[in-house]
């Protein structure tokens, strides 16, 4: 659905965007990573045209974006803006109008809504009487009030409490099932596993990685097997190096770090070879945040 092309962005002798390329599928949710600095809002606010990119394009559906564009996305900015003294009904029904809806489609949209977060109490309040969590409540409403086919959410989970993190990550999939692109820009790596079918990594104005989340962990992450057993953990020649080893109530655990040229089966030979009481033993899932750090660390050297 929408290709960023060999885009840069200096401003003045500072390079926020050096030659980011992107291609983001239609009806997923592509998460943007990268480090406070590394230019990802530099992108949002160019593909929402805010910003001009010094050079490359974005594109559309195929087509060069232009204003028309704007009014077809909705993008909630990590910097949250309603207007404090304005009602809350009054704002949402201001900012529905601007994306193209009638008063009678606006305010139909906003009541289903206000129904759905439990929220029509709010409708009268001025938004300097809501706490920072209503207020995104609100704001995010706004965001998606007018059905957007492309959605961009920076830092959506900021300032909620754990069950308002959620009832939004709820939002945000049941969206995606309605057929609705999404790019997330956050720090919060639990969301992107939960949530991102695809990732792009930026760090000092440079794309490090892009891919489906499953591959970036196969090709990033640690390959490593988790043991439970009682007793001595068995010699395994070559086939892999303890990283961890620990005693549980019950029984011992070991972290094992599977040498090259060895795979999930050999690791099992080995284990099964021995007169050991092996309890369990599973790969370990690499984490997005451990291969965000281990990524970010070797383009800072």
């Amino acid at each position: 659905m929408l290709e960023c092309k060999n885009i840069t962005k200096r401003f003045g002798d500072f390079t926020a965007l050096d030659n980011v390329s992107l291609q983001i599928p239609d009806g997923q949710i592509f998460g943007l990573l990268g480090p406070n600095g590394a230019g990802k809002t530099t992108l949002i606010r160019i593909i929402n045209r805010i910003t001009i990119p010094t050079e490359g394009r974005v594109f559309f559906n195929g087509k060069a974006v232009d204003d028309e564009f704007v009014r077809k996305i909705g993008y909630l900015p990590e910097e949250r803006g309603l207007y404090k003294k304005m009602k809350v009904g009054e704002q949402m029904m201001y900012l529905a109008r601007l994306k193209g809806l009638t008063k009678a489609q606006a305010e139909n949209e906003l009541r289903k809504w206000f129904v759905k977060f439990k929220i029509q109490s709010w409708w009268n309040k001025k938004v300097e009487e809501l706490s920072k969590g209503m207020a995104q409540k609100v704001q995010f409403i706004s965001t998606v009030v007018h059905k957007p086919k492309l959605l961009i959410l920076d830092e959506p989970f900021s300032g909620f409490d754990p069950v308002n993190a959620q009832l939004i990550r709820n939002e945000i999939l049941q969206l995606k099932e309605q057929g609705t692109t999404i790019i997330l820009s956050t720090h919060n790596m639990e969301s992107v596993e939960e949530l991102c079918d695809n990732i792009a990594l930026i760090n000092k104005s440079h794309l490090v990685v892009t891919g489906a989340t499953d591959d970036v962990r196969a090709r990033y992450g640690s390959n490593q097997v988790e043991v439970m057993y009682n007793g001595t953990l068995p010699e395994a020649g070559n086939v892999f190096s303890v990283a961890l080893q620990e005693q549980l109530r019950d029984c011992n655990r070991a972290v094992l770090d599977i040498a090259d040229g060895f795979a999930m089966k050999d690791v099992l030979a080995a284990l099964s070879s021995s007169e050991q009481d092996i309890v369990s033993v599973r790969r370990m899932v690499p984490r997005m945040n451990d291969i965000f750090i281990k990524l970010v660390s070797e383009t800072q050297k």
